[in-house]
């Protein structure tokens, strides 16, 4: 287990509460999306992934479609699909086309607003998004990486998606090399660096239900500081 920031120490239940708000990184076929609605079930929180690019779609009034390609790719791909136009938004609600194209800075900058909303709550699993880097001030937050060797991975991405080894090759090498360069364009840092984490687990080498449980204990251990009140 890696610890990063300030240690929380021996204190009791009165010097804080258990950590109720997760935000996880994981590389392609660590099982990230497994783990984190499992987690979110355990702690009895909301499980934020897919909910971020429709809240993203709503925000810039285009199409769902068009907020999840643009989530966590390479910019210069973003730019090349969003010059090709963009469609209203289908969320319920009224929506008008904006009065400009929107940019991959406008969705990284909406992604953000919903992360923090979410965050404000104190409440949550983030699988994704750059959540461990945009939260990784906030002492009320348990970051997590979710990692595990190349060929572990493919295998386990196989057996989760149904798919064959050559698709789920393609698509470490190309999600692994998207969320690298998502964080680095946007926030600078190497999205595998241990010291934005406070636990890193090889989640291919242990049981999925088995890494849940091993995140709860940490969230459970993990003070978040009390409230200061209004």
């Amino acid at each position: 287990m890696e610890q990063a920031g300030e240690p929380s120490g021996g204190a009791g239940v009165e010097d804080g509460t258990h950590v109720r708000l997760v935000a996880i990184s994981s590389s392609y076929g660590a099982g990230g999306g497994r783990i984190g609605r499992q987690l979110a079930d355990r702690l009895q929180v909301p499980f934020i992934d897919r909910a971020i690019p429709a809240a993203v779609a709503h925000a810039l009034a285009v199409g769902i479609d068009e907020a999840e390609l643009h989530d966590e790719q390479v910019p210069a791909r973003w730019l090349e699909r969003l010059l090709s136009g963009f469609l209203a938004a289908d969320t319920g609600a009224p929506t008008s086309v904006p009065a400009r194209t929107p940019t991959a800075e406008d969705f990284r900058r909406a992604t953000e607003e919903v992360l923090l909303r979410q965050a404000k709550t104190g409440e949550g699993v983030i699988v994704g998004r750059a959540g461990v880097v945009l939260l990784r001030n906030e002492r009320g937050v348990l970051r997590v990486r979710l990692d595990g060797p190349q060929n572990a991975r493919i295998r386990q991405a196989m057996d989760l998606q149904g798919i064959d080894e050559q698709t789920a090759t393609h698509r470490l090498r190309e999600l692994d090399r998207a969320h690298l360069a998502y964080a680095k364009h946007f926030y600078g840092v190497d999205i595998r660096d241990p010291r934005l984490y406070h636990v890193i687990v090889d989640s291919t080498s242990i049981p999925l239900a088995t890494c849940t449980e091993m995140l709860y204990a940490a969230a459970s251990a993990l003070r978040a500081p009390k409230s200061s009140g209004p």
